[in-house]
């Protein structure tokens, strides 16, 4: 006796195709369509998902920075409360603050409208002088002037000089004149 296998051939089933398998044509295009439909929503996916942890990671790190002003501020309010601090520093780091929140919010503005800037040069002038959490708010708010490295570096270097002079002026007694 003599096993015989069946030929194969191209119309006829195996014994491991389904009958779903059967019934249903093969449409290459359609599969191509949806393998690069697929593809597309993956890398949509992908990007969305580097935007979502880009701007978690952002949000995540302009936490700390908006912590640091309301703690900074609140530090003052308190030390000027307490007769360790002129009202008048404290009153001079929040007027400052809100002028240069509004000079970087109308900068923003600028920007998007393509219309005349505001120079960075007084802006970190402001921030020098005080205007520092105003600053630190509207990068962090406004999401202007976040990005660009130098301009955040020399920021953070107006921050520590602020700083400074202001611990010199509190170790020196030369804030009293604020009285």
């Amino acid at each position: 006796m003599t096993n015989k296998k069946p030929a194969k051939t191209g119309n006829s089933a195996s014994p491991q195709t389904n009958s779903a398998q059967k019934s249903r044509p093969q449409n290459n295009r359609a599969q191509n369509s949806r393998t690069s439909n697929n593809r597309a929503q993956t890398n949509n996916r992908a990007q969305s998902s580097h935007t979502q942890k880009s701007n978690a990671a952002a949000s995540g790190s302009s936490l700390m920075p908006l912590l640091l002003v309301v703690i900074f501020l609140a530090g003052l309010i308190g030390a000027a409360q307490q007769h360790m601090l002129p009202y008048g520093i404290a009153g001079m780091y929040l007027t400052l603050s809100l002028l240069t929140f509004i000079a970087y919010a109308i900068d923003k503005s600028a920007a998007k409208r393509g219309k005349w800037r505001t120079k960075e040069s007084t802006l970190h002038l402001l921030a020098l002088m005080g205007g520092w959490p105003g600053a630190l708010f509207a990068q962090n708010v406004l999401r202007h002037k976040s990005v660009k490295a130098s301009f955040r570096n020399v920021f953070w270097l107006t921050v520590v000089a602020n700083l400074a002079g202001l611990g010199y002026g509190i170790k020196t007694g030369a804030v009293d004149m604020f009285i």
